[in-house]
């Protein structure tokens, strides 16, 4: 079960503290009531009225970033389902769907695939699953995505997590793997940080503004970052 519970709440700000607080009353921490058991009314196309509410967490990070990797640490550790955007749109094309060939030419084209296509990827994805925990990674990519998720879920994520990574490190992390990705080359790599940064960074300011965005110090080694990212979820008591 969700409960009430006290925790620290999240900032985007340029502290180098591990994990990013607000300024705390004179009382100390503060209190959230952060999941409930009760079943809410969806809006129009959102989450079945016969499901508990799902805790959504959204995963930003630059490429290189680490995000991926530390998603898997937290699956394991706190049984959440992992939902990459990417990894949805490929499976629906190998599935011979009725937006298989129209998102199979988008991309051979360059073009980004309409929100609400993308969204509602996400909405069966959630919908189909037995659990009630999700990660969102690599998830909104823009504004436009960000409403739309909202418009179409009828909710905003339980909370965001920002793996903030200096440019050298992760031009360092995607040039040295070994994945045999074709965007894995430093042109490729300043072109999409510079998307990363135009597109993400007004959605981690509108996150940061509602209270719900925790900011990860992304250098140092997987088990150190991932400390951080513990001390957040367990804040929040999501347990296995």
């Amino acid at each position: 079960m969700w409960r009430r519970v006290t925790f620290l709440s999240p900032l985007f700000s340029s502290s180098k503290s591990s994990v990013s607080v607000l300024n705390q009353p004179a009382c100390g921490l503060m209190t959230q009531k952060v999941y409930s058991t009760e079943i809410l009314k969806p809006a129009k196309g959102g989450v079945s009225p016969s499901k508990k509410t799902p805790f959504i967490t959204f995963v930003l990070g630059g490429p290189g970033s680490g995000k991926g990797t530390q998603c898997a640490k937290i699956v394991e550790t706190f049984g959440f389902t992992h939902l990459s955007a990417g990894d949805l749109l490929r499976k629906e094309i190998s599935s011979n769907s009725e937006n298989a060939v129209m998102i199979l030419n988008k991309i051979k084209e360059g073009k980004i695939v309409s929100p609400e296509v993308t969204v509602k990827m996400i909405q069966r994805a959630i919908e189909s699953s037995e659990n009630d925990k999700f990660l969102i990674d690599g998830f909104p990519r823009s504004e436009e995505n960000r409403i739309t998720y909202e418009r179409i879920i009828g909710t905003e994520p339980n909370i965001v997590l920002f793996f903030d990574c200096p440019e050298e490190k992760m031009v360092k992390r995607v040039l040295s793997r070994n994945q045999g990705r074709v965007d894995d080359n430093i042109n490729t790599f300043k072109k999409r940080l510079e998307v990363f940064t135009a597109l993400n960074l007004p959605v981690i300011k509108y996150y940061s503004g509602k209270g719900k965005l925790y900011k990860i110090n992304a250098v140092g080694t997987e088990d150190e970052i991932f400390e951080q990212v513990r001390q957040v979820f367990a804040a929040y008591e999501v347990i296995k």
